[in-house]
C-alpha cells in the first residue's frame, strides 16, 4: 500500500436492493486515487448495478462484515474474524452505508485501532442497537437537518447532504423528449415500492382527480407483496389507461425526461434521493411535508403537502397542472439550479475527503 495514501473501506449490503449504492459508487469513483485507496465490502455480487460498481476497477470483497449479536458470550471470538479482516487489508478508515442498527462492524474497527464512522440515511432512531452503533461510532454523518437531534450528546458528527452528479442528470441531455402538443400531463414517481413509500395514496389521487389526461407512471421494483397490491389497487379502480408500473430500471432519465412533474409521497426519508435527481433533471416536483422530503424542498415549501392525505396530493397535483407552461419551465429549472448550488457531486466528495483525512490526523 501506498502509505502516503488513506486507505478507506466501504462496506454495504449489497447493490441490488440498498439503496445507497449508487452514492457509494459516486464516492469510490469520485475521491482523488491520488490520496485515497479505496475498497468495498459487501455480502454478495447480486444486481445489474454490482457490474457497474466492479466496472470501476477497485477491490471489491464478498464478506459479511455484520457479526450476529447471540449467543453474547462468544461474539468477541467471532467478531474478531472482522477485525482481522480490518487489520490485515491495512484500512485506514471505514465508512459504513449498512441500513442496519448493527454494532458489531464498529466494535470490530476499535479491537484493532481502525476508524469508523457511518452515515445515518433513514430516520428512526427506536432501539438500544442504535445508541450502542453510535456511542462506538468516531463519527456520524447525517443527511437532513433534524437527524442531529438522535445524537444530542454526540460533537464527532456532520451534515453532509446526498450529492447528485447534474452533469449526469441533466435535462440537456434529453431535449425535446417532452410532446409538448400532447394534451396529457404526465406525472413519474421513482421507488423501490414498500409501505413507506405510500405509493396507494398517489394512486387513489390520481383516481380522485377524475381526468383520463392525467397519467401516472410508477418506476421502481413492484415485484414483491406491496407492489403486487399496489398493481391490484390500479385494477381495482380502473386505471389501466392512466396507471403504468415500468418495474426497476437502472436509468430513469429517460422517464423523468417525459415528465412534467414528479411526485414523492413517503410518509419517511432520510434524503430521498430520486427527488433530488428529478429536480437535477429540471422538472416540476411536489412532496410530502415530512423529514427529508422537507430539508431537500425548504426553499420551496409551497410544493410540500400534507403527509398520508389523498385530498392533499390531488390538489397539489392540480396547482401545479394548472400553472402556465413558462411558468412550470421556470419552476423546473430554479430547482435545477438548487441542486447544482447546494446538492452538487464536487461539495459531497470534497466534503468526504476533507473528513477522511481529518480522522487520520
Amino acid at each position: 500500500m501506498n502509505k502516503e495514501r488513506i486507505k478507506v473501506l466501504y462496506t454495504i449490503s449489497n447493490f441490488n436492493t440498498a439503496g445507497s449504492g449508487k452514492v457509494v459508487y459516486d464516492l469510490v469513483r469520485g475521491l482523488d486515487t491520488s490520496k485515497f485507496d479505496v475498497e468495498i465490502a459487501c455480502e454478495d455480487n447480486k444486481g445489474a448495478f454490482f457490474k457497474t460498481v466492479e466496472a470501476l476497477g477497485r477491490p471489491i470483497h464478498i464478506f459479511t462484515t455484520k457479526t450476529p449479536y447471540k449467543p453474547y458470550y462468544n461474539l468477541l471470538f467471532r467478531v474478531w474474524k472482522t477485525s482481522k479482516f480490518y487489520k490485515k487489508n491495512k484500512y485506514d478508515v471505514i465508512h459504513s452505508w449498512q441500513w442496519s442498527s448493527d454494532w458489531t462492524e464498529a466494535l470490530a474497527a476499535r479491537l484493532v485501532g481502525v476508524k469508523w464512522l457511518y452515515t445515518k440515511k433513514a430516520m428512526g432512531f427506536h432501539n438500544k442497537h442504535w445508541h450502542i452503533k453510535s456511542y462506538l461510532a468516531h463519527f456520524i454523518i447525517t443527511i437532513n437537518d433534524q437527524m442531529k437531534d438522535y445524537f444530542p450528546n454526540k460533537k464527532q458528527q456532520a451534515l453532509i447532504p446526498l450529492g447528485v452528479d447534474t452533469n449526469y442528470y441533466n435535462p440537456e441531455n434529453f431535449k425535446n423528449s417532452r410532446q409538448v402538443d400532447s394534451l396529457d400531463f404526465n406525472i413519474i414517481t421513482v421507488a423501490n415500492l414498500a409501505p413507506v413509500k405510500e405509493i396507494q395514496l398517489l394512486i387513489k389521487a390520481i383516481h380522485q382527480l377524475n381526468n383520463s389526461t392525467i397519467k401516472l407512471t410508477i418506476v421502481g421494483d413492484c415485484n414483491n407483496e406491496y407492489g403486487r397490491e399496489m398493481i391490484s389497487l390500479k385494477e381495482e379502480l380502473a386505471l389501466d389507461n392512466q396507471v403504468c408500473f415500468l418495474g426497476k430500471h437502472l436509468d430513469v432519465r429517460p422517464y423523468i425526461a417525459k415528465s412534467d412533474l414528479f411526485v414523492i409521497t413517503s410518509k419517511q426519508e432520510g434524503m430521498p434521493m430520486a427527488l433530488v435527481e428529478a429536480m437535477s433533471m429540471g422538472i416540476p416536483v411536489i412532496g410530502s411535508n415530512v423529514p427529508g422530503v422537507n430539508y431537500v424542498l425548504k426553499d420551496f415549501k409551497n410544493l410540500l403537502f400534507k403527509a398520508g392525505e389523498v385530498d392533499a396530493i390531488a390538489t397539489k397535483i392540480k396547482e401545479v397542472r394548472a400553472l402556465e407552461e413558462k411558468t412550470r419551465i421556470k419552476l423546473g429549472e430554479d430547482l435545477r439550479q438548487y441542486c447544482v448550488d447546494y446538492f452538487g457531486m464536487d461539495t459531497f466528495i470534497k466534503a468526504h475527503e476533507n473528513l477522511y483525512t481529518d480522522l487520520v490526523k
